[in-house]
């Protein structure tokens, strides 16, 4: 089956997920640049959450425009991917509201984690379903910098009960590594 209704209800969770976090930012009650101070954590955790949405959907929209079609598989582990994206929220209001302590920035690289992990099936089961698209499965390549992500996501959220700080600055350091898109889609298709 056709690939267009699964990009554009990818993209519609996306705004709204993207739309979500962003009403969850409060106004805050004075004109000074001290009634911003508290909002700070709150902002801060949009910021990071709002990038790692923003990553999501880039490399979802490099990912299916390889492909020519999708199958009930692929469909199902794009649902599992949402799902947990539909996650980000939550776990970035818990946390800012909470100016990072140790639970919510482990519960926030958790969500993370899991969404490498349900990335990683989409990539699976559409390289599985796109045997003839060769191109995609060399494009992906072994997946080290996904790999490493997943793992880096884990120590953030072992860290994160060592001290709070030290999760979410493994949390920055993958959306660091992955901000610049990754080309390799692209330049196999070029």
């Amino acid at each position: 089956m056709g690939k267009s209704r699964l990009e554009a209800f990818s993209d519609g969770v996306i705004a709204i997920i993207i739309t979500i976090m962003v009403l969850e930012l409060k106004v805050p009650h004075g004109v000074t640049v001290d009634a911003l101070l508290p909002l700070g954590p709150v902002l801060l955790s949009y910021v990071l959450s709002f990038v790692y949405v923003g990553i999501y959907w880039n490399n979802h929209h490099h990912l299916l425009h390889a492909v020519q079609g999708v199958g009930g598989g692929v469909l199902w582990a794009n649902l599992h991917l949402l799902f947990w994206l539909s996650l980000i929220p939550f776990v970035t209001g818990w946390m800012g509201e909470n100016h990072f302590a140790t639970l919510p920035v482990a519960a926030y690289g958790f969500i993370l984690f899991m969404c490498s992990i349900a990335y990683m099936l989409l990539v699976r089961f559409l390289t599985r379903h796109q045997r003839e698209n060769r191109a995609l499965a060399e494009a992906i390549g072994s997946d080290g910098k996904g790999r490493l992500s997943t793992v880096l996501y884990a120590a953030g959220v072992a860290l994160a009960f060592v001290h709070p700080w030290l999760g979410f600055a493994v949390y920055i350091g993958v959306a660091l590594l992955w901000f610049i898109p990754d080309r390799r889609i692209e330049k196999r298709l070029a």
